[in-house]
């Protein structure tokens, strides 16, 4: 998962540089899922995803909405139940930002995984 944490950095640096396009690499298939959610939830523009032959690369243009990005570790399993404690842990205030867990339905966020009502492996927060 020490690909997952530089990629994050690479974009919490960029936001906090002020830039508004990051490249990175290499790139997972878990990655690019996470990518996706944080398109969805609007904390990126866009994602352009390259084959180099190499593990890949990802040019992600920036919002500038991100205040911080990061990983979990360990990877804590959660259930529904103990979700609550880990947004606390994790996220600033109660409705602001997202974490982001891996399910057996996939990689979905805390808000999703509640209405699921599924629990699975933290890898990241978003706010």
């Amino acid at each position: 998962m020490v690909v997952l944490a530089n990629i994050l950095s690479s974009i919490k640096n960029a936001e906090r540089a002020g830039k508004y396009e990051v490249t990175v690499r290499p790139i997972s298939s878990v990655v690019k899922k996470i990518l996706g959610i944080l398109k969805e939830l609007n904390y990126i523009n866009d994602v352009e995803f390259t084959d180099n032959r190499k593990g890949g690369e990802a040019k992600i243009k920036l919002t500038g909405k991100i205040n911080d990005i990061g990983e979990v570790t360990p990877n804590f399993y959660v259930g529904v139940r103990n979700l609550r404690k880990f947004e606390k842990r994790y996220l600033p205030a109660e409705g602001f930002g997202n974490l982001i867990l891996t399910t057996p339905k996939g990689v979905i966020t805390n808000t999703k995984a509640r209405e699921l009502n599924t629990g699975g492996q933290l890898l990241a927060y978003v706010y």
